[in-house]
């Protein structure tokens, strides 16, 4: 018998948004790590805002913005108002944020407002923190051995914008044939992008991202924007290394990995100062390599080598799933807040995974 075309909508429902969701669904594990590392850092959301005495209209709760914007780079959605208006449907989205099925969804200029806030308070890197915290209890980081690189990002910024500092007039449209340097120049819409090229690459307004991996799993450790230029990256590099060495126990044997572009005297000899040992890729092309050929010759640089290779994959992960390859947010420190919370989100998915492997390997 045919069954009739016919929608009765129910005036009320006795399931849960949690019914909705299946049981095996990947966000499950990620929403519970996440609710734990935001348990971690409750105090500091507090302190963002005033207290209840002094009275006043309730902010939407950080915990759930914090879990917006995870779910955007998660599901690659393009801006703020893309991401609200599929909330306003998709039930997935509203259990993972936090919203009933009748809570209204917010307007995009939320998020907005709340980024100066976020970026004041250090909520993403206290939460990617968080998120660290956790995969260590779980035993997924060595501690002692690492990997760093860095990557190229393309600023929300174009030549038309790379104008004189002086002010005098120059067309900005037309640059062929003309000297522009970030001496001379600076864009009028992102003033901290800077023009810079890399191998082959054309010469763009761009940031550059750093990571520092933990070579057992390929976690990341940290993670920190910087302007783009030539030195960036060692001293980057240095920073993060020096404290990733102040956590490490003073007895333990703690390696970096690199690649050739970080074989330069300086670099080995302030990793030697740290009492890190380099295992950065010897650059022996017309020229010497600064990293001792004993330490080439080890067992431990053979391994750093093949272990190395996954820092890519975050890179990758941030560019292709997250939005990474052109940000489109201006200036160094909410360039650098979304770098942050996009690798938090790499590594909740790595997390995720080894999750799920380590119950079948004790099987």
């Amino acid at each position: 018998m045919r069954g009739a075309d016919t929608f009765t909508e129910s005036l009320f429902t006795m399931r849960r948004l949690d019914d909705f969701v299946p049981a095996q669904h990947p966000l499950r594990p990620i929403r519970e790590i996440v609710n734990q590392a935001l348990k971690e850092i409750e105090p500091l959301l507090s302190g963002m805002y005033a207290a209840e005495v002094k009275g006043g209209r309730p902010s939407i709760a950080p915990e759930k913005l914090l879990r917006a914007m995870l779910l955007q780079i998660f599901y690659s959605i393009r801006s703020e108002r893309q991401l609200m208006e599929q909330t306003q449907y998709n039930l997935l989205f509203r259990w993972f944020i936090g919203l009933a099925m009748d809570d209204a969804v917010w307007v995009p200029t939320v998020f907005t407002k709340n980024r100066e806030r976020l970026i004041a308070h250090d909520a993403v890197i206290e939460l990617f923190n968080a998120v660290l915290a956790i995969a260590e209890k779980k035993g997924w980081l060595s501690g002692e051995h690492f990997s760093v690189d860095g990557t190229l990002i393309q600023a929300w910024a174009g030549h038309k914008s790379f104008l004189r500092k002086d002010g005098s007039d120059d067309d900005g449209g037309n640059f062929k044939c003309q000297r522009r340097s970030n001496d001379t120049h600076a864009s009028r819409t992102d003033p901290d992008a800077r023009l810079y090229r890399k191998g082959n690459t054309a010469s763009e307004l761009r940031y550059m991202g750093h990571t520092l991996s933990d070579n057992r799993h390929g976690l990341i450790a940290s993670a920190v924007v910087t302007t783009a230029d030539g030195h960036a990256e060692r001293e980057a590099a240095k920073a993060m290394i020096a404290d990733a060495r102040q956590v490490a126990d003073a007895s333990a044997e703690v390696t970096l990995g690199a690649d050739k572009g970080y074989d330069a005297q300086e670099f080995i000899a302030a990793l030697t100062e740290l009492n890190v040992i380099p295992h950065v890729a010897q650059n022996t092309s017309h020229r010497r390599s600064a990293v001792p050929d004993e330490i080439a010759d080890s067992d431990g640089y053979a391994i750093s080598q093949q272990k190395r290779k996954l820092i890519e994959q975050g890179f990758g992960w941030a560019k292709f799933i997250g939005p990474i390859r052109q940000v489109m947010v201006r200036g160094l420190d909410k360039v650098d807040q979304l770098f942050v919370l996009t690798m938090t989100a790499y590594n909740l998915t790595r997390m995720r995974t080894l999750g799920a492997i380590r119950p079948l390997g004790a099987i």
